[in-house]
């Protein structure tokens, strides 16, 4: 319950601005006739611990329906795939037996892809983190929560590192026992993505995504206009720093206000690899890319390193561009950020 109000207020504030409407409770879907010729469904359901949520416009409401439900199908699909808290997972037979053979394509593929953004990032983007994660998980959310002692972290960080993973035609594998990987920072993304595919299939060119501020856009709304996205304000209130347009892209938000596991908010879901710690550099993240999946892997990798040197990153990728709030409140933007951004002050 106390989820479901978080979101709704989030929600509303989004809505106060104009934005996309998304209802909140457990499967929600509204169809409106948008002018005379098109119809819009919009679809909302609970997963992957946020709401995700599917608008699209179509000549046809029933193609809508189908090509939107077919999306939905998709997703659990890749869940099953991606989930570190489903047994049948891939994730999680890696994780327990430290090989996968015969590894489902999308799970081999999003894994090479975690590799490439860790080299691109310098190491910031590391999916290897889950010992390190699952280390603070039980100690502090036990009953008697504590702060694993710097012996403990520095264990964890033994089994630490995408150079230890192995990735063959054959599967993937890791070279230490007690390895374990956390798809959390880009298999989210990837979803987005390949519920895009499905509705394009379907012919569906005007769509927009959201998955708790993973978002994948396409075409646009009513009487054409671009979709309009607010970046999140890291205090959680009503404001937003900014807002965008999109009509062929992602943008994804990453932020320390997300999820803790302790009461004084030194750690969450989010590690730096080197030290096994939570960065506190920045408090939010957000990343406009090609795909959601770059976007989401780019945003967490971003967070983890300098401010200024995640600027720099993104300035050097094409078609990428990145907003900074740091730890002062303060925003650095990437040197394309403002004419991705006309709507900020309306």
């Amino acid at each position: 319950m106390q989820e479901t109000a978080r979101i709704a207020k989030k929600l509303a504030a989004l809505e106060a601005l104009g934005l996309e409407r998304v209802d909140v409770s457990p499967t929600t879907s509204e169809a409106v006739r948008v002018d005379r010729k098109t119809h819009k469904v919009t679809s909302s359901r609970p997963a992957m611990g946020t709401l995700v949520s599917i608008s699209a416009l179509a000549r046809s409401q029933e193609r809508l329906e189908e090509a939107i439900g077919r999306g939905f199908e998709e997703m659990d699909r890749l869940i099953g795939v991606f989930s570190r808290f489903d047994g049948s997972s891939a994730v999680t037979h890696l994780n327990d037996t430290g090989r996968l053979d015969d590894a489902p394509p999308e799970f081999s593929r999003v894994v090479a892809h975690s590799l490439d953004y860790h080299g691109l990032s310098r190491g910031a983007f590391d999916i290897t983190v889950e010992p390190v994660v699952d280390l603070f998980r039980v100690s502090l959310e036990g009953e008697v929560p504590k702060q694993p002692t710097e012996s403990e972290i520095l264990e964890a960080l033994q089994l630490v590192g995408s150079r230890h993973i192995a990735l063959s035609e054959r599967g993937v594998s890791f070279a230490q026992s007690g390895m374990g990987i956390t798809l959390d920072g880009i298999a989210k993304g990837y979803i987005v993505d390949a519920i895009a595919r499905v509705l394009v299939d379907h012919k569906v060119k005007s769509y927009l995504i959201n998955a708790g501020g993973d978002i994948r856009a396409a075409g646009g709304k009513e009487q054409g206009r671009p979709w309009t996205v607010a970046v999140q304000d890291p205090s959680r209130g009503a404001r937003f720093p900014d807002t965008i347009h999109l009509t062929d892209g992602a943008v994804a938000t990453s932020g320390s206000y997300e999820i803790y596991f302790d009461r004084d908010k030194l750690f969450h879901h989010i590690v730096n690899s080197k030290t096994g710690r939570s960065p506190h550099l920045s408090t939010s993240v957000s990343v406009i890319a090609p795909s959601t999946m770059a976007a989401d892997a780019l945003a967490t990798g971003v967070f983890v390193m300098d401010p200024g040197e995640g600027i720099a990153l993104i300035d050097a990728l094409p078609s990428c561009e990145c907003l900074i709030i740091d730890r002062d409140g303060l925003q650095l933007k990437s040197r394309g950020w403002n004419s991705a951004a006309p709507t900020r002050g309306e």
